[in-house]
């Protein structure tokens, strides 16, 4: 499987989803510069956290303008795997490939801390390595993590099974306690918590590991189903 790893000025978690997908899963990676204008032949597009532009503006606001956010687009129509972590969820939502907004915490402060999420949707080529209701243990690390949606979203959300992760203890405010979402088509994932920084016990959890390798399988699937 060929990951492509998405590096925007001021990413600061490329690095970690490189090696959450070469070295903790085994899989080939590449890292993409924002400027390049294909995504074509990689089987998966990883978005990493940071602090893409310095979060002018607004946090990803800019990095959705970015040239290479149109390929972002059709690899989506196309049905490619495409993972947002942290600024990466921020810049899905600026793009309009997931619903909702990210504001600042209620605490109006940075939190970076281990949080148990709770797996609510484990139907998905992201989380079939998980089982439903599953807790796991997943690092963050933001400033501005509060999702929200109004009524009719969050009711669509819910209707379509679109809310992966929630937060067992919410620590930003999020609505619904959400922690991160999928689209309808089932390919794009955004959340605010980062599987890249657990995918060893030496970073104090492994628990992020079945995301990629969820990844994996179902690209595996696919592959054998089509060939």
């Amino acid at each position: 499987m060929r990951f492509a790893v998405i590096v925007f000025p001021g990413s600061n978690c490329d690095r970690d989803m490189y090696h959450a997908a070469k070295d903790a899963l085994g899989e080939e990676a590449e890292l993409v510069w924002y400027q390049e204008t294909a995504l074509e032949g990689y089987n998966a597009i990883l978005i990493p956290g940071g602090f893409s532009y310095g979060d002018y503006l607004r946090c990803g606001a800019i990095a959705s303008t970015s040239e290479i956010v149109k390929s972002l687009h059709r690899e989506a129509e196309k049905g490619t795997p495409i993972l947002g972590v942290c600024n990466g969820f921020q810049i899905l939502l600026e793009t309009g490939l997931l619903p909702g907004a990210l504001l600042r915490n209620k605490e109006l402060k940075f939190i970076c801390q281990h949080e148990n999420l709770i797996v609510q949707n484990n139907k998905t080529l992201f989380t079939s390595a998980y089982q439903q209701g599953q807790v796991i243990s997943i690092p963050i690390a933001h400033g501005e993590g509060n999702y929200f949606c109004d009524d009719e979203t969050l009711a669509s959300l819910k209707a379509n099974n679109q809310i992966v992760f929630s937060y067992q203890n919410n620590p930003n405010g999020s609505v619904a306690n959400i922690a991160g979402i999928i689209n309808q088509q089932g390919n794009v994932l955004g959340m605010m918590p980062h599987p890249e920084r657990a995918t060893e016990l030496i970073l104090g959890s492994e628990d992020g590991l079945n995301l990629f390798k969820s990844m994996l399988a179902n690209w595996r699937e696919s592959y054998v189903t089509n060939a």
